[in-house]
């Protein structure tokens, strides 16, 4: 009898081993899953000095983004019960042919529990909105446009 449970605590010892040591699941992409909680990666491109990759946590503020507690807040206030704060723009909206810049950037990980995966760009006026209701979580590009605007405008003064 003795020999029998040495050998089942044996066993056991072995199975908990194994299983701390395995390494993590990874997915369909070959990454290892995020950890659960608010978390993102933003990757922007694009958008001259704001072009780079970052990690955003939120509760508590942290992460490689130029300013975690400004981005986590503007999520915060944009999570409204129902309503997706990375929501793309409905396919039969009516929007302007406003040209916001080539900048793009794509946002995923967590947020509220749910899965994020989302891609913006300024092609035109609601994706300009869009991209600009979620500064500072995005890069702030409106002032470059207008630079370039008064810029190009600089030569044409009337007379």
């Amino acid at each position: 009898m003795v020999q029998l449970t040495s050998r089942a605590a044996l066993l056991g010892a072995v199975a908990v081993l194994a299983a701390v040591a395995a390494p993590a699941p990874a997915n369909a992409h070959g990454t290892p899953p995020l950890p659960r909680g608010d978390q993102l990666v933003i990757t922007v491109r694009h958008a001259g000095h704001a072009d780079g990759t970052y990690l955003l946590h939120c509760h508590p503020s942290r992460g490689s983004h130029p300013n975690p507690a400004a981005a986590c807040t503007t999520l915060d206030r944009r999570t409204i019960w129902g309503r997706d704060p990375f929501a793309s723009v409905p396919p039969r909206a009516v929007c302007t042919m406003q040209y916001g810049g080539p900048a793009t950037a794509h946002i995923f990980g967590t947020w509220a529990g749910r899965p994020v995966d989302a891609r913006y760009d300024r092609r035109d006026g609601c994706q300009v909105a869009r991209w600009d209701s979620l500064v500072p979580l995005l890069p702030d590009v409106r002032s470059r446009e207008r630079q370039h605007r008064s810029e190009a405008g600089a030569g044409a003064r009337p007379s």
